[in-house]
C-alpha cells in the first residue's frame, strides 16, 4: 500500500473510533439528582428517575411497615439497639430495688444476608448467673436469615399476658409474611421455646430501631424515622447525598427552608454542613 494511502486509511480509522466514542458519551445517561419540591399539603422528594414521593411516604417507599400492627421490615444498614436491664439473682426483673445496671448490644442488618453484632457495652461489675449476656439474647442460629421483621410489642397469652418486642427471621420475604400473619394471631405458637425463627426479648429489655448515616465523615446511628432537621443542628449550609441505583446521589436542599428540613433520613445517607 502506498504511504499516502496508508496514512489516509489510519486517519479514517481514527475518525470512526472518535465518532463511536463521541456517540457513546452522548448516549450515556447523565447522573441526576434528588430535588425537594415545595407542595401542599406535603413537600415532595423528586428522584433522579423523576418519581415524586411525598415526605410522609418516604419511609414506606423504602421498607414495608405497619404502624397499627407495630412492625417494620429491616433493610441493610438498619440497626437494633438492645438495652437489657439486670437485677440481683432470683429477684423480680422490674423496678429499681434490685436493679444492678444495663448492657447494650448493637446489631446491623448485612447487605447480603443476616445480622451482625457491632458492639457490646456493659456497666455491670458482675453479671447475675441466671440472666443471659445481652449479646446472647439473639441466638447465633437466628442471625443468618435473609429477611427480618421487628415487632415493637407482642402479647403472649401463655405467659399471663406478658408483653415483649420480637425479632422474626425467615429465608424469604414470602415466608416472613406468612410467619408475620401467624405471629399476630398465634404468638405463643410461632415463638415457642423451640422456635428457630423468633427472638422474644425480655420485658426488662428495651429494643429500638436505628439507622446508620455518615455525618461530616463520621458514622452515626440515629433513630429510625429521624428527620434532617434533627441532625442539622442550626447549620447554615447542608449537603446531603442519598444512595440511588447503587451510587451516592446529591439531594438539592435549600437550607433556609425549614419545611425542606423535614425530609426523613434513610440508611446510608451522607451529610456535611458548614
Amino acid at each position: 500500500m502506498a504511504p499516502h494511502r496508508f496514512v489516509k486509511a489510519v486517519k479514517g480509522i481514527l475518525f470512526l473510533i472518535t465518532m463511536a466514542l463521541t456517540g457513546a458519551c452522548a448516549n450515556r445517561r447523565p447522573v441526576g439528582t434528588f430535588r425537594i419540591l415545595p407542595a401542599s399539603p406535603d413537600y415532595l422528594l423528586r428522584s433522579p428517575d423523576l418519581r415524586d414521593t411525598p415526605f410522609p411516604e418516604v419511609l414506606s417507599r423504602y421498607t414495608s411497615f405497619a404502624p397499627r400492627q407495630g412492625w417494620v421490615d429491616l433493610r441493610p444498614r438498619m440497626e437494633l439497639r438492645i438495652e437489657n436491664a439486670y437485677y440481683h439473682e432470683g429477684s423480680p426483673k422490674r423496678g429499681v430495688t434490685d436493679f444492678l445496671g444495663t448492657e447494650i448490644a448493637r446489631y446491623q442488618v448485612n447487605p447480603k444476608r443476616g445480622i451482625r453484632l457491632l458492639s457490646v457495652k456493659s456497666e455491670l461489675t458482675t453479671r447475675p448467673t441466671d440472666q443471659a449476656p445481652v449479646q446472647d439474647l439473639i441466638r447465633a442460629s437466628q442471625r443468618r436469615f435473609s429477611a427480618y421483621r421487628f415487632f415493637y410489642a407482642v402479647v403472649f397469652k401463655q405467659k399471663t399476658d406478658a408483653r415483649g418486642s420480637v425479632l422474626l427471621g425467615a429465608l424469604s420475604k414470602d415466608e416472613l409474611d406468612q410467619l408475620g400473619k401467624e405471629l399476630l394471631t398465634e404468638p405463643d405458637l410461632v415463638c415457642g421455646d423451640q422456635s428457630i425463627h423468633c427472638t422474644v426479648f425480655p420485658e426488662a429489655c428495651t429494643v429500638s430501631l436505628e439507622i446508620e448515616i455518615l455525618v461530616n465523615g463520621t458514622p452515626r446511628s440515629i433513630p429510625w424515622g429521624s428527620r434532617l432537621a434533627s441532625i442539622m443542628e442550626g447549620a447554615r449550609h447542608v449537603e446531603l447525598s442519598r444512595i440511588h441505583a447503587g451510587r451516592l446521589t446529591p439531594v438539592i436542599i435549600d437550607s433556609s427552608d425549614q419545611d425542606a428540613s423535614r425530609l426523613p433520613l434513610l440508611p446510608g445517607d451522607q451529610l456535611t454542613w458548614k
